[in-house]
C-alpha cells in the first residue's frame, strides 16, 4: 500500500549515558586516537539533540531512537558462559558501548517507491565485523519493529547471515528525482583495506537488495576503493553522500570511479555528480574533517522558488581551510546545494561519528510511524530535561568499566528516558 504523504524522516540516535572512548573500532582513526580520553555523555547527548532541533527548525521531519540497554547482560552471558574463566578486557568494555547512537548503521532502508510490494523495507544490520557493534542488532530490531509496526506500510527484516558483514545505511545511498519517486539504490561494498577490515560484504548488499524486492535495473553495486578503506574510510559515508539527484563524493571514494559514474548516469540521466579532487581536499583531510559524513537535506519550498538543499557538516569540516575553500566554490556554482550548516557534534566526532552517522533516513508518511519515535519541541524539551538531570557529566578512563555507582547511574538514566517517552516495552 502506497504511503499517503511520504517524506524523508531522519531518525537520530539519542547518545546514551554510557558514551565513552574505549577505542574498540579497528580502522576508525578518530576512535583509536581518542581511546582512553575522558568522555562527556551529557554534552554529547545535548549536542545530538541540538542537531535534531536544527533540522526541525528547517521545517524537516525528525525522529529518534533511544539508547540500547547497557550493560548488555545478554551479550555478557553469551561470552562469559558460567563466569569461571577470564573475560577479555575489550569485551568487558564492549557491553557498555554507546555505539548504537550511530543509527546510520542500524539498518538499510528502501522506500516504498523502490520495492515491488509498495512497502518500505528495512533490514537490520548484523555489524558482525566489530564485536561491540555486533551485539546491537537484537535490541535494534526490537526498536525498529516497534517504530515501524504498521505492516501495511513497512516490512522489517532480520539481519542477513553473519557470514556476510552488513553495516546498514552507512554503505548505502539512494538517488531519486524526489523522496517519493522511484530511485536508484547504490550499495557500496569493500574487498580490501590494507591493515583495516572491509566491513561491508558484497553478498550482504546483494541479499538486502533481494529481500527488499528492488528493481535490478535500478540497483548499482559499487566497490569502495581500497585506498579509502586503508586511509580510514571504514564506511562509504565517510567519503560519499547523496540526496535527491545529487551525489557528492571524494575523487578516491570508489574503485573504477569513471565506470561507476557512467553506469549511474545511464540509470539516472539527470544525476548531478560533484567530485572533490584530492588536489583540493586530500583523502586524509576528508576523513579527518568528515566533510562527506554530512547530511544533504531537501529543504521545504516555502516561497515557490524551490527549496534547494542544505549540507549539514561538522564544525571540524567548516574550520578546515581546504574544505572551506572547496565549499565556497560549491556554493558559488549556484547548484542545488544552496547553504552549508555547521553543527557541533564534537563528542561524537571524537569517537568517529559525524552528523550522517547519527541518522537513519526513512521515507514514509509520518502518520504510519509510531508517534512516540517522532520528535517535536515539547518532546525535545522533555528529552533535554532528562539528559540534563540524569546523564553523567563526565566519564574518566579510570572509572571504566563502571563501578557500581556509575553503573547504577547509567541504567537509571536510560530508565528515566524510557519513562518520559512512554517506551517501557524497551526496558
Amino acid at each position: 500500500m502506497e504511503p499517503v504523504n511520504p517524506v524523508e524522516i531522519n531518525f537520530d540516535g539519542i547518545i546514551g549515558p554510557s558514551h565513552n572512548y574505549a577505542g574498540l573500532s579497528l580502522g576508525n582513526l578518530a576512535s583509536a586516537s581518542h581511546a582512553g580520553d575522558p568522555s562527556y555523555p551529557r554534552a554529547a547527548a545535548l549536542q545530538g539533540l541540538a542537531k535534531m532541533r536544527g533540522n526541525m527548525a528547517m521545517g524537516l521531519a525528525q525522529g529518534f531512537f533511544v539508547p540500547l540497554p547497557r550493560p548488555n547482560l545478554r551479550f555478557l552471558a553469551e561470552i562469559a558462559g558460567d563466569g569461571a574463566g577470564p573475560v577479555d578486557d575489550r569485551l568487558a568494555r564492549a557491553i557498555w558501548s554507546a555505539s548504537s547512537m550511530w543509527t546510520a548503521n542500524a539498518a538499510t532502508v528502501s522506500p516504498a517507491a523502490d520495492c515491488a510490494d509498495g512497502r518500505c523495507h528495512l533490514t537490520v544490520a548484523n555489524l558482525v565485523t566489530m564485536p561491540h557493534r555486533y551485539q546491537e542488532w537484537p535490541d535494534t530490531l526490537r526498536q525498529l519493529r516497534l517504530a515501524f509496526a504498521d505492516t501495511a506500510h513497512f516490512a522489517v527484516h532480520d539481519p542477513v547471515p553473519a557470514c556476510f558483514g552488513d553495516e546498514g545505511a552507512a554503505n548505502h545511498m539512494r538517488l531519486a528525482s524526489s523522496h517519493a519517486a522511484p530511485g536508484v539504490e547504490v550499495f557500496v561494498y569493500g574487498k580490501a583495506g590494507g591493515a583495516f577490515p572491509a566491513r561491508q560484504h558484497d553478498q550482504a548488499s546483494m541479499a538486502v537488495a533481494r529481500r527488499h524486492a528492488l528493481d535490478w535495473n535500478r540497483v548499482l553495486m559499487v566497490e569502495q576503493s581500497p585506498e579509502a578503506i586503508a586511509a580510514g574510510a571504514f564506511h562509504n559515508d565517510v567519503v560519499a553522500v547523496s540526496n535527491g539527484n545529487v551525489l557528492l563524493a571524494h575523487e578516491q571514494a570508489f574503485a573504477n570511479r569513471e565506470e561507476v559514474y557512467a553506469r549511474l548516469t545511464a540509470m539516472m540521466p539527470d544525476v548531478q555528480i560533484y567530485t572533490v579532487p584530492a588536489s583540493e581536499v586530500s583523502l586524509a583531510e576528508a576523513i579527518r574533517t568528515y566533510l562527506f559524513n554530512g547530511q544533504i537535506l531537501s529543504l521545504p519550498d516555502v516561497s515557490g522558488g524551490g527549496g534547494g538543499m542544505a549540507l549539514v557538516i561538522p564544525t571540524e569540516a567548516w574550520e578546515s581551510k581546504p574544505v572551506r575553500g572547496w565549499l565556497d566554490t560549491l556554493l558559488a556554482s549556484n547548484g542545488p546545494i544552496r547553504t552549508v550548516v555547521p553543527v557541533d557534534v564534537r563528542q561524537s566526532m571524537a569517537n568517529g561519528g559525524g552528523p550522517a552517522c547519527l541518522r537513519l533516513r526513512v521515507v514514509a508518511d509520518p502518520a504510519t510511524v509510531d508517534p512516540r519515535f517522532l520528535l517535536d519541541e515539547r518532546k525535545a524539551d522533555a528529552i533535554e530535561r532528562v539528559i540534563s538531570s540524569h546523564w553523567p557529566e563526565q566519564i574518566d578512563p579510570a572509572h571504566f568499566p563502571p563501578d557500581a555507582a556509575l553503573a547504577a547511574a547509567i541504567v537509571g538514566a536510560r530508565t528515566a528516558l524510557l519513562d518520559v517517552l512512554e517506551l517501557g516495552e524497551l526496558a
